[in-house]
């Protein structure tokens, strides 16, 4: 049985090699690799991953990574980032 804390550990690798990650993208590797119940469906109906795997992505990647709400990404911090977590 996978933990939400293994999770976050894969994106925060799959973010180290793939420099962002998409919600759609990783959503959708979580749930083929992990199993369905580590995603479900938001309000728009979109694949988006668990807020439990998302509290804990926040805390093994912590002020290093940024989320583009636009993009719909996380990313690496850039110098000119904004503080805080959410970019826009």
């Amino acid at each position: 049985m996978h933990t939400p804390v293994e999770i976050a550990a894969y994106m925060l690798a799959e973010l180290e090699s793939e420099q962002y990650l998409s919600q759609d993208v990783i959503a959708s590797q979580i749930c083929e690799k992990f199993g369905e119940e580590f995603t479900r469906l938001n309000d728009g109906g979109n694949v988006s991953i668990r807020r439990d795997v998302l509290a804990e992505f926040k805390k093994l990647s912590g002020d290093e990574v940024v989320w583009e709400r636009g993009e719909r990404i996380w990313r690496k911090r850039e110098q000119h980032d904004e503080p805080g977590r959410q970019q826009v």
